[in-house]
Protein backbone atom coordinates (compact mmCIF):
# COMPACT_ATOMS: atom_id res chain seq x y z
CA UNK A 1 0.00 0.00 0.00
CA UNK A 2 1.33 3.45 -0.86
CA UNK A 3 0.84 6.41 1.60
CA UNK A 4 -1.66 9.32 0.70
CA UNK A 5 1.17 11.85 -0.71
CA UNK A 6 1.98 9.05 -3.30
CA UNK A 7 -1.42 8.29 -4.21
CA UNK A 8 -1.95 12.66 -4.41
CA UNK A 9 1.07 12.55 -6.94
CA UNK A 10 0.33 9.37 -8.73
CA UNK A 11 -3.49 10.84 -9.59
CA UNK A 12 -2.08 14.31 -10.02
CA UNK A 13 0.35 12.68 -12.97
CA UNK A 14 -2.30 10.56 -14.58
CA UNK A 15 -4.31 14.04 -15.52
CA UNK A 16 -0.88 15.67 -17.01
CA UNK A 17 -0.62 12.76 -18.54
CA UNK A 18 -4.10 13.54 -19.95
CA UNK A 19 -3.31 16.62 -21.38
CA UNK A 20 0.57 15.70 -22.31
CA UNK A 21 -0.85 12.36 -24.55
CA UNK A 22 -3.86 15.03 -26.05
CA UNK A 23 -1.16 18.01 -26.90
CA UNK A 24 1.01 15.40 -28.49
CA UNK A 25 -1.87 13.21 -30.17
CA UNK A 26 0.26 10.48 -27.97
CA UNK A 27 -2.68 8.06 -28.90
CA UNK A 28 -1.64 5.05 -27.14
CA UNK A 29 -0.25 6.86 -24.00
CA UNK A 30 -4.18 8.34 -24.50
CA UNK A 31 -5.87 5.36 -24.41
CA UNK A 32 -3.46 3.87 -21.48
CA UNK A 33 -4.58 6.06 -19.02
CA UNK A 34 -8.15 4.78 -19.10
CA UNK A 35 -10.42 1.24 -17.92
CA UNK A 36 -11.98 -0.78 -20.86
CA UNK A 37 -15.38 -0.22 -18.93
CA UNK A 38 -14.60 3.70 -18.31
CA UNK A 39 -17.80 6.45 -18.60
CA UNK A 40 -17.42 9.52 -20.26
CA UNK A 41 -19.79 12.36 -19.76
CA UNK A 42 -19.74 16.02 -21.17
CA UNK A 43 -18.08 15.61 -24.32
CA UNK A 44 -20.29 14.40 -26.49
CA UNK A 45 -24.40 14.80 -27.15
CA UNK A 46 -24.85 11.84 -24.82
CA UNK A 47 -22.68 9.90 -22.02
CA UNK A 48 -20.37 7.32 -23.69
CA UNK A 49 -19.65 4.08 -21.98
CA UNK A 50 -16.56 1.62 -22.64
CA UNK A 51 -13.06 2.96 -24.79
CA UNK A 52 -14.39 0.89 -27.78
CA UNK A 53 -17.35 3.44 -27.85
CA UNK A 54 -15.20 6.46 -26.78
CA UNK A 55 -11.91 6.51 -28.13
CA UNK A 56 -12.85 6.33 -31.99
CA UNK A 57 -14.93 9.56 -31.03
CA UNK A 58 -12.13 10.79 -29.44
CA UNK A 59 -9.92 9.91 -31.77
CA UNK A 60 -12.14 11.52 -34.47
CA UNK A 61 -12.45 14.89 -32.32
CA UNK A 62 -9.26 15.18 -31.58
CA UNK A 63 -7.69 14.98 -35.28
CA UNK A 64 -9.59 18.08 -36.39
CA UNK A 65 -7.14 20.35 -35.19
CA UNK A 66 -3.45 21.07 -35.99
CA UNK A 67 -2.73 21.40 -32.11
CA UNK A 68 -3.83 21.84 -28.75
CA UNK A 69 -2.57 23.09 -25.33
CA UNK A 70 -4.35 22.18 -22.19
CA UNK A 71 -3.37 24.05 -18.89
CA UNK A 72 -4.53 22.33 -15.80
CA UNK A 73 -4.87 23.16 -12.25
CA UNK A 74 -3.27 21.50 -9.39
CA UNK A 75 -5.76 18.14 -9.13
CA UNK A 76 -7.97 17.96 -6.26
CA UNK A 77 -8.25 14.76 -4.97
CA UNK A 78 -10.33 12.42 -2.56
CA UNK A 79 -8.56 8.87 -2.32
CA UNK A 80 -10.27 5.93 -0.63
CA UNK A 81 -8.30 2.94 -0.44
CA UNK A 82 -8.04 1.72 -3.97
CA UNK A 83 -10.74 5.08 -5.36
CA UNK A 84 -10.11 8.51 -5.90
CA UNK A 85 -12.46 11.48 -7.20
CA UNK A 86 -10.69 14.55 -8.23
CA UNK A 87 -11.63 17.84 -10.03
CA UNK A 88 -9.08 19.65 -12.06
CA UNK A 89 -9.27 22.71 -14.05
CA UNK A 90 -8.57 22.86 -17.47
CA UNK A 91 -8.00 25.86 -20.28
CA UNK A 92 -7.35 24.65 -23.37
CA UNK A 93 -7.02 26.05 -26.58
CA UNK A 94 -7.08 24.40 -29.84
CA UNK A 95 -6.05 25.40 -33.71
CA UNK A 96 -8.18 23.94 -36.19
CA UNK A 97 -6.56 21.98 -38.97
CA UNK A 98 -5.65 23.58 -41.93
CA UNK A 99 -6.92 27.26 -40.17
CA UNK A 100 -3.81 29.49 -39.81
CA UNK A 101 -6.80 32.32 -37.87
CA UNK A 102 -8.97 30.57 -35.82
CA UNK A 103 -8.08 30.50 -32.21
CA UNK A 104 -10.90 28.46 -29.59
CA UNK A 105 -10.28 28.13 -26.37
CA UNK A 106 -12.26 26.23 -23.67
CA UNK A 107 -12.73 26.96 -19.70
CA UNK A 108 -13.52 23.64 -18.01
CA UNK A 109 -13.21 21.19 -14.89
CA UNK A 110 -12.85 17.92 -15.31
CA UNK A 111 -14.53 15.64 -12.43
CA UNK A 112 -12.65 12.44 -12.98
CA UNK A 113 -12.71 9.28 -11.02
CA UNK A 114 -10.17 6.85 -10.95
CA UNK A 115 -9.65 3.43 -9.28
CA UNK A 116 -6.37 1.65 -9.04
CA UNK A 117 -5.71 -1.51 -11.29
CA UNK A 118 -2.69 -3.56 -11.10
CA UNK A 119 -0.95 -0.78 -8.62
CA UNK A 120 -1.81 1.85 -11.66
CA UNK A 121 -4.39 4.34 -11.18
CA UNK A 122 -6.51 4.66 -14.52
CA UNK A 123 -9.97 6.84 -15.36
CA UNK A 124 -12.89 4.72 -14.94
CA UNK A 125 -15.06 8.41 -15.19
CA UNK A 126 -14.27 11.24 -16.85
CA UNK A 127 -16.62 14.47 -16.78
CA UNK A 128 -16.26 17.39 -18.71
CA UNK A 129 -18.01 20.33 -17.01
CA UNK A 130 -17.86 23.85 -19.57
CA UNK A 131 -17.23 26.49 -18.15
CA UNK A 132 -17.11 28.72 -21.07
CA UNK A 133 -15.91 28.76 -24.60
CA UNK A 134 -14.11 31.65 -26.82
CA UNK A 135 -13.37 31.45 -30.74
CA UNK A 136 -11.59 33.69 -32.27
CA UNK A 137 -10.94 35.79 -34.32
Amino acid sequence: MTSNIEDRIAVQDVMLRYAESVDDKDYDGYRALFVEDVEVVGMGAEPMNGMETFYPWWKEAIDKYDATQHMLSPTLATISGDEAKTRTDVQATHYPKGDSVTTITLWATYKTDMRRVDGEWKISRHELVSRGMQKLP
